[in-house]
């Protein structure tokens, strides 16, 4: 970027305070002279991140890529927001997940997560009658043809919005409820896993746009017998790569703070979590081999090989991929290590602007 000498514009994008499911917000800079991204500001005050009295925060450049939209020189920068003394927001749990990550890099914690969301027009999930309801769940799930798959225009948009924007996405597929799909991000690091998530919602929510729907991340965006939305969390180190003792240890450190995720892991989770519709309860622990109905699936390949990687099939799809990594790392690689978890998780909370 360095190399350009036009102008070009620059889409900052940030997630704010918001209670319970914060929203992503972005506004435009025209950069001049072909200069980096540098920090910006914003009304905190109109984002439910600062009083109207104080209402100046910052916004931190943390994460660039091509703008794929926009195309050209044009360009993506996801921030992490910073009160004005240059230390981290309360709302900002990015930081969090850096420090953890730290920590604990030479086990080299790895992530994937499957991005549930639920396409929606009229007040209505995508393709659904005015009234009633569709046909019940069974056909659409990795399906194909006619009426039955809406959404499939903007999925394969979004795909290649994602590829050009040089994201680590590996790959699509409609999910179990009609109007319900997923993209999957990976295999990275933490907060690495986090950035390519937040701007793979960020172009989804932009590409709906176009096509006059909204997208939902809720847990369960229809009562009743359907499917809700999740974000399985499929995760590794060095050691559960090399052994299967240290896949076991990881997943007995897990059943050991239970509440301590869940808490965490996406607001409306007992709505999901019924030990229904491919879960697990929310207030109970399972872990086992193919088994979709615990809260840590073993995938079978990974019984098979005796190593390899796990998979936590209870975060919901509203979840903060900064937070759940960070949570995963601190509880699993703390274990392997024989090290006593920290469990420091800044979160989105309600007197957010009472604190700046």
């Amino acid at each position: 970027m360095s190399s350009k000498s036009k102008s070009y514009q620059a889409e900052y994008i940030w997630i704010d305070g918001t209670e319970p499911e914060p929203l992503m917000r972005s506004k435009t800079r025209i950069v001049k002279g072909g200069k980096e991204p540098e920090i910006w500001g914003f009304d905190g005050s109109s984002t439910n991140q600062a009083p109207g009295s104080n209402s100046d925060c910052v916004l931190q450049p943390v994460f660039t890529c091509p703008d794929p939209l926009r195309g050209g020189d044009n360009v993506l920068v996801l921030c992490e927001v910073q009160l004005t003394d240059f230390t981290p927001h309360p709302t900002n749990t990015r930081a969090a997940a850096r420090a953890v990550a730290e920590k604990y890099a030479d086990m080299s914690p790895m992530f994937g997560i499957e991005q549930e969301y639920t396409f929606f027009q009229n007040g209505r999930p995508l393709g659904w009658p005015a009234a009633g309801y569709p046909e019940a769940q069974g056909p659409y799930y990795c399906g194909v043809g006619g009426e039955k798959m809406p959404g499939r225009d903007i999925v394969e948009k979004h795909t290649q919005a994602c590829l050009d924007a040089g994201l680590a996405i590996e790959g699509t597929n409609a999910e179990v409820m009609m109007g319900q799909w997923e993209f999957q991000i990976g295999v990275l690091p933490t907060p690495a896993i986090g950035d390519h998530i937040w701007v793979g919602r960020w172009l989804l929510h932009r590409i709906a746009e176009d096509f006059g729907a909204s997208v939902s991340f809720a847990a369960k965006p229809m009562a009743g017998d359907w499917n809700g939305a999740g974000a399985h969390t499929n995760f590794s180190t060095k050691q559960t790569m090399e052994s299967w003792d240290a896949i076991v240890a990881v997943c007995e450190a897990l059943g050991t703070r239970v509440m301590e995720h869940v808490t965490h892991y996406g607001d409306g989770i007992e709505l999901r979590l019924t030990g229904k519709h491919e879960t697990a309860p929310w207030n109970k622990f399972s872990w086992g081999a193919s088994d979709r109905g615990a809260s840590i699936r073993i995938p079978w390949a990974v019984e098979k090989a005796k190593k390899g990687w796990i998979e936590d099939r209870r975060p919901n799809a509203n979840m903060d991929p900064y937070v759940v990594s960070s949570l995963i790392v601190d509880t699993c690689c703390s274990a392997l290590a024989g090290d006593k978890p920290t469990l420091f998780v800044p979160s989105q909370t309600a007197d957010a602007t009472a604190k700046v």
